[in-house]
């Protein structure tokens, strides 16, 4: 029986809802690169970003190519990119509706 598209939306979700599993995805955005530079960015220990990769991997969310001694990352769909774009186009309205209650709750206190 197949898996109802809501369950494999949260499915894709909790893939990617790591915060190395998005940094990784927002340094692919501009394109592939190498594991070294992933790891030079990200502030994790090699094995812990070689564990994130393979999810990534594993779910279709990135590709790998070697390069001679060199594994290569990229997004596997533009879409990705895209996503990552709109999350963070909903965290700034989030955040800015959060900013001006702040600002009228600090106001209030001074009024």
């Amino acid at each position: 029986m197949p898996v109802p598209l809501h369950q494999a939306k949260a499915e894709f979700f909790r893939t990617i809802g790591h915060p190395v599993r998005v940094r990784v995805l927002e340094l692919l955005q501009d394109g592939p690169l190498p594991v070294r530079d992933l790891l030079s960015a990200i502030d994790v220990e090699a094995s812990n970003l070689s564990q994130q990769l393979a999810v990534l991997r594993r779910a279709g969310i990135v590709t790998a190519t070697r390069e001679g001694a060199t594994v290569v990352y990229a997004l596997s769909t533009p879409d990705v990119a895209d996503l990552m774009f709109a999350a963070r186009s909903i965290l700034a309205e989030l955040l800015a509706g959060q900013g001006e209650l702040l600002a009228e709750l600090r106001a209030q206190a001074r009024g």
